[in-house]
């Protein structure tokens, strides 16, 4: 998709383009989404179908099928056309899907126990640590 001079639509209304388009979507909860965009609302709700959820961990990806997929869209944080011509010549390797989970359940673990242990310093600092980790308010 060509940016060009012109009205840019802001609203849900600037995905029509994107119609019968693959489009990575990028949820509050860090899963990443790839699927074929087939319908949207005013509340910019997606539904998309041949979905496959990515999972990335180091130069490693696994997927996920997923068939159609509702998508609230309070949900999405990013949204994007994919590029069909360069999606083939990633740098990446594909694992399978047992692969990339115990990979990504590793990542996880480590990420905590480095929270775990920076969270004890800043304490005995004298700092309080806030241990959310989600966007709720």
């Amino acid at each position: 998709m060509e940016i060009t001079s012109g009205p840019f639509f802001t609203t849900s209304t600037g995905l029509i383009d994107s119609i019968d388009k693959k489009l990575m979507v990028v949820l509050r909860d860090g899963r990443k989404l790839i699927g074929t965009l087939r319908s949207f609302d005013q509340f910019a709700n997606l539904v998309l179908q041949d979905t496959i959820e990515r999972i990335y961990v180091g130069n490693c990806y696994g997927d996920i099928p997923r068939g159609i997929f509702l998508i609230r869209g309070e949900n999405v944080v990013l949204l994007g056309e994919i590029d069909l011509e360069k999606e083939e010549h990633i740098n990446l390797r594909q694992v399978p899907v047992e692969e990339i989970l115990v990979a990504q359940r590793e990542e996880i673990e480590a990420r905590e126990r480095l929270e775990k242990i920076r969270s004890k310093i800043l304490h005995d600092q004298g700092f309080c640590v806030d241990s959310a980790q989600n966007d709720l308010y």
